[in-house]
């Protein structure tokens, strides 16, 4: 892969970043090489090549943007990237934004999210010992960061754009591998009602998960966002709930308990809209997403083959239809 964007990790991480950890942590920028968006509602997608010869290891995510400019990123992890090109177009939900111009995806293979930030939220520093590992034995070979500019007012006297994120990673073998599990869902809202959109994907992988931190995501018909965990005998233990419009950070799970084989994770978007015609899921602010990302760690194992836990979400997919039983129905929709 070419272009002069497409860097080695291993070459271009100079910075140093103070830690309170026995180990050196240095910080790189991938960041938009100075865009100029000129279509509304548009996502790009910008690349980098990791060194192969090395394990590095991500523990930190330092944000470089504001919510006036861009409107989310997300970071992925791809066996491949998506395209050759050094920025492309790379509309969510393989919704074509802008039709005359070539778009792919940000992955082309081996597609993971590792980050996501929204809505001027800070800084995520990992706890001790737990990293992302990418690059070397990783199946993780290039970092694609996606950002979606919503508005394109402040581009039209010829500015550019630098938004993106400063990785802050180490050499230092970690025995703790992070990685993200995101539920989400597609369907559609009413005018005029009250919508719950739910997701949940039972733990088939004979692993055991410890989870860290959440986030939540929606638009602006977004009232609350929960997750759960659903033990045996159908007992639900809350992971997060969140105002989906107060700054989408990850923010510490509110129980820290094992996740193992057989056990469901569940999420539910509560959904209130006032406007007159239908909204469907989608990748402008005149659509809507139900997002719920759980972040986690392994230890001395890899991170979860599933990546993703989506649903066909209202008015085909419910928890009630789908089985689940013990709903904890007021809790999970009020704050």
């Amino acid at each position: 892969m070419k272009g002069k964007y497409l860097f080695i990790l291993e070459i271009l991480f100079i910075v140093a970043v103070t830690y309170s950890h026995s180990y050196n942590v240095e910080r790189y920028p991938l960041l938009m090489p100075n865009v100029r968006p000129t279509t509304p509602e548009l996502y790009l997608c910008t690349p980098i090549k990791i060194d192969s010869t090395k394990d590095y290891y991500i523990v930190g995510f330092e944000p470089n943007a504001t919510m006036a400019t861009a409107h989310h990123m997300l970071l992925y992890g791809c066996s491949q990237p998506g395209s050759s090109k050094p920025v492309w177009n790379c509309g969510e939900m393989a919704h074509a934004l802008d039709t005359g111009s070539e778009t792919a995806s940000p992955c082309s293979e081996g597609s993971q999210i590792i980050y996501a930030w929204a809505r001027d939220a800070p800084k995520l520093i990992l706890p001790d010992d737990v990293g992302f590992k990418v690059g070397g034995t990783s199946s993780i070979k290039y970092l694609v960061l996606q950002v979606h500019y919503s508005h394109i007012d402040e581009f039209k006297d010829g500015s550019t754009d630098d938004s993106g994120i400063f990785l802050h990673y180490t050499l230092k073998p970690h025995k703790k591998l992070a990685g993200v599990l995101l539920l989400g869902t597609s369907g559609k809202i009413p005018p005029k009602s009250t919508e719950y959109m739910e997701s949940a994907c039972t733990l088939q992988e004979d692993k055991t998960i410890y989870p860290i931190a959440y986030r939540t995501h929606t638009h602006s018909l977004g009232r609350v966002v929960s997750g759960y965990v659903i033990k045996p005998e159908n007992e639900w233990l809350e992971l997060g709930k969140r105002d989906p419009l107060s700054p989408q950070m990850f923010y510490p799970v509110h129980k820290k308990i094992p996740i193992t084989r057989g056990d469901t994770l569940a999420a539910r978007c509560t959904m209130e809209s006032n406007r007159t015609t239908w909204t469907h899921i989608g990748a402008t602010n005149a659509d809507e997403m139900c997002n719920f990302y759980l972040m986690y760690y392994v230890k001395d194992d890899e991170p979860l083959e599933m990546k993703y836990c989506f649903t066909s979400g209202p008015p085909t997919y419910y928890w009630q239809n789908a089985g689940l039983v013990g709903i904890p129905e007021r809790e999970a929709s009020t704050l």
